[in-house]
């Protein structure tokens, strides 16, 4: 069969007289559809659309550059008056956040080189100490590719690369205080060494310090390691992260030792003036104001100690009311707006209100681009929805452009207002990424969501709907979205058995017959050429397009009777159940919800407060609570082994350096201490408590003991060479020390300064991250030049017993005076 008329010469069956009936007879032979689940529109029509799915592991830039290379070959095939435009491209936010993890990676290197040359005042230094950058990332991106990490926003976005070159300043440092501070011996009369002499005094200064160097660095990478054993969502985004500033630490450690001192020995100046330099006069103008501050704190001990005491109890009840949630989300650019209209609405309805919505959006906000949705399920169902809903893929331009609104929030907002006027439909609003991501999680498309299990649909349906008015009621809580599990209209046919034993029929021929005249029977395959399509027999569309139509269907019987369905059977109208999903094995509804202006944590921390005390479930019932919310329960239960199992690292490193268990735990106390300041940072820049500030604090804590190890060390060797005074031990050792605490915390946290500060793509989940690392390095410095000399000076007053430090000399201390 080649045409149309050849299947309507098809012979049906022939009559008594021997006249054959035609398939063109009875029926009409025309080329129709395949029944429609799904439909892709634009505002001015509909559309054929398609969507590339990446393998799991696939490198996201190179699939989507191989996708264009493809497409621009299939565009030549393409007939006259089709096109294809890709309406959403994932390399574009990709090419934002490496972008905006360039810039800050720039502009934080600037910084911290400015930071060197400052406080050494030597800018042939702050060049040497500079040049450990770029070979240390190029040493983290080899490990990095041997070990197949990628570079992406959280791998190459938290490198401080103050905390890179630490190792690096203390060797240099030593080396220039060596060289100017009048401690080399056989200096030349003239005042300047010959380069055997610079090499010498070079390795003197770089061997004397090498261990403290080493512990600098080893302290810092230790803090990292408990990370690489989160798992989950948070472990495939902060276990990359570790594993590069691990490499990147790994490569600026074997730097100091090795390239530092050589490129020391030929690129400082060889000239031993010791002429004051401005970093000199500016050290010497913070020492008098510190040192007069010294002393007060030293004669207020008890007060000072108990102010500190204030302070951390005050930040504890302080990040209690921070709030929580999971990881701040990334502004992707674009919207996607989750649309649903009533149960049991047509595939041609829910076409009309996605175009009208989509006419809305392109007419009053200049913002939107282009307005593309998908709607129900497509050919092949990846992503299957019922024909009531669909997804409104709302593209737009770049945020400087926007006038309708400063931010996605308000820009939401207001939209949500414009898509109100539309009766009966409503809408939720996502983003492309994010919905899917909620999508896999929890089942939801939406941030959180609540899920009731019962038995009783009904019953499931009705408490669904008093904690949805619950919801609404609570602040943040935004497009709250009541699953309907009931109410679907259908038509209902009830065999009357005993009816249809009157005609000789039996129930699988009513079914069939029913079946065929309305879903349609596939009687057979037409092949055109390699393709191949399913020929259908069925009602015409006139004939099939109500409940009356149901019943006068008649139903061929064995002897040759036609009888209508409706004498058989009962055909009436009813409302079933639209879906029924289970977890477990069990029956559930869900009720999810968007967070838009509040933290996830406090939102549903109050909804459940409400629940609790205004619906009483019925033995068997019982809720839970999915997305955001409880991925952030989970990671806070992995990070509560993760901080403590790093703090146990820090305090075995600090004891086995210092063999003296009071030593140690006074250098520890540096850790609340900058808890304290990453906590108040927090809160003034009203930021919630999340997985990236958490691993914030973890970092934090490896940087924060270091200007407690410097002072501590000192004053350990002065006492060693005989200092026996403590109260005169701190003075000296805190005058010599300043430079090394101040420029080891500066560095590391204006470092962190451009991620802290930055507003564009992806630098939302780096900035907790960064507020916290700073405001902890703020608070710990000055703390600890405070407190620390007071809790030292009441450890010693208790014994004259030199510490097993000092009498071992297991810990080499450099001097950068």
């Amino acid at each position: 069969m080649t045409s149309l008329a050849d299947i309507g010469n098809i012979v049906v069956r022939s009559t008594s007289t021997g006249l054959p009936v035609l398939v063109r007879d009875v029926a009409e032979v025309r080329y129709g559809a395949a029944v429609r689940y799904g439909a892709m529109t634009l505002p001015k029509g509909e559309v054929t659309g398609g969507l590339v799915l990446m393998l799991k592991g696939a490198n996201a830039a190179e699939v989507i550059k191989d996708v264009k290379t493809r497409m621009a070959t299939i565009r030549k095939t393409l007939p006259e008056g089709v096109s294809v435009e890709p309406f959403l491209d994932r390399s574009h936010l990709v090419n934002r956040a490496i972008d905006t993890v360039t810039t800050n990676l720039l502009e934080g290197a600037l910084i911290v080189v400015f930071v060197l040359v400052l406080f050494l005042g030597n800018w042939r230094a702050g060049l040497v100490v500079a040049s450990v950058i770029p070979l240390a990332m190029l040493f983290a991106v080899s490990m990095m590719r041997l070990f197949g990490v990628s570079g992406n926003l959280m791998s190459l976005g938290a490198i401080d690369f103050g905390l890179i070159v630490d190792g690096a300043v203390i060797i240099v440092e030593a080396i220039v205080h060596r060289l100017h501070g009048g401690h080399a011996p056989g200096l030349a009369a003239d005042g300047r060494l010959t380069q055997q002499e610079m090499n010498d005094e070079t390795y003197h200064a770089a061997s004397k310090i090498r261990s403290s160097a080493a512990f600098g660095e080893i302290i810092i990478l230790i803090v990292y390691l408990p990370l690489l054993a989160l798992v989950g969502i948070e472990g495939k985004m902060f276990r990359p992260m570790a594993q590069t500033v691990a490499f990147a630490i790994l490569g600026a450690f074997i730097l100091s030792l090795t390239y530092v001192p050589m490129m020391a020995a030929l690129a400082l100046s060889r000239s031993t003036d010791a002429t004051p330099t401005f970093s000199d006069r500016m050290m010497a103008f913070f020492t008098r104001l510190y040192h007069p501050l010294l002393k007060v704190v030293l004669r207020r001990q008890a007060v000072v100690l108990a102010a500190a005491a204030g302070l951390l109890v005050g930040a504890f009840f302080l990040f209690r009311t921070l709030g929580g949630e999971f990881i701040p989300q990334l502004s992707e650019g674009d919207f996607a707006v989750e649309m649903r209209t009533l149960t049991g609405s047509s595939l041609s309805y829910t076409v009309e209100k996605a175009q009208q919505a989509g006419g809305i959006l392109k007419g009053q906000f200049p913002e939107v681009r282009e307005v593309v949705a998908k709607i129900g399920s497509s050919e092949i169902p990846t992503d299957p929805m019922p024909v009531e809903a669909g997804d409104l893929i709302v593209v737009l331009k770049d945020q400087k452009d926007w006038t309708s609104a400063p931010n996605r929030d308000e820009l939401a907002q207001k939209m949500s207002q414009a898509l109100s006027v539309i009766p009966g439909v409503t809408f939720g609003f996502q983003q492309p990424i994010q919905m899917r991501f909620n999508e896999l999680i929890s089942g939801a498309k939406q941030d959180v969501v609540l899920k009731i299990y019962g038995e009783d649909l009904q019953q499931l349906a009705d408490y669904a709907q008093q904690a949805g008015r619950l919801l609404r009621q609570v602040p943040g809580a935004e497009d709250v979205y009541v699953e309907q599990v009931t109410g679907l209209p259908q038509i209902v046919v009830a065999l009357d058995r005993n009816r249809l034993a009157q005609f000789g029929l039996n129930v699988a021929d009513v079914n069939r017959a029913v079946q065929t005249a309305f879903a349609g029977e596939v009687a057979g395959q037409v092949f055109e050429q390699e393709r191949r399509f399913d020929l259908v027999l069925r009602l015409r569309a006139d004939l099939r397009k109500d409940i009356t139509s149901v019943r006068r269907l008649f139903i061929a019987a064995p002897n040759g009777r036609q009888v209508p369905l409706e004498q058989v059977a009962s055909v009436e109208l009813r409302e079933g159940p639209n879906q029924i999903q289970r977890d477990d094995a069990k029956r559930r509804i869900s009720v999810a919800f968007n967070v838009r202006g509040r933290d996830v944590a406090t939102v549903v921390q109050e909804l459940q407060t409400k629940i609790d005390r205004q619906i009483k479930f019925a033995p068997g019932y019982y809720t839970t609570y999915g997305g955001q919310f409880e991925n952030l329960r989970q990671a806070t239960d992995r990070l509560s082994i993760a901080v403590p199992v790093a703090l146990l690292l820090i305090f075995v490193l600090l004891f086995f350096t210092f063999r003296s268990l009071k030593q140690s735990l006074l250098i520890f106390t540096a850790i609340p201490l900058s808890a304290l300041g990453g906590v108040l940072a927090l809160w003034l820049r009203d930021m919630p408590f999340s997985i990236s500030a958490g691993v914030g604090f973890i970092a934090l804590f490896g940087v924060a003991v270091l200007n407690g190890i410097v002072l501590i060390g000192y004053f350990n060797q002065l006492k060693e060479e005989g200092m026996t005074d403590p109260l005169a031990r701190i003075l000296r050792g805190t005058e010599v020390r300043l430079r090394p605490v101040l420029m080891t915390a500066t560095v590391a946290s204006l470092g962190f300064l451009p991620m802290a500060l930055s507003q564009s793509a992806g630098a939302e989940v780096q900035r907790p991250l960064a507020t916290v690392v700073i405001g902890g390095l703020v608070s710990a410095t000055l703390l600890t030049l405070l407190v620390l000399p007071v809790l030292y000076a009441l450890s010693e007053r208790k014994t004259s017993t030199p510490p097993l430090s000092a009498r071992r000399g297991s810990l080499t201390i450099w001097n950068r005076a």
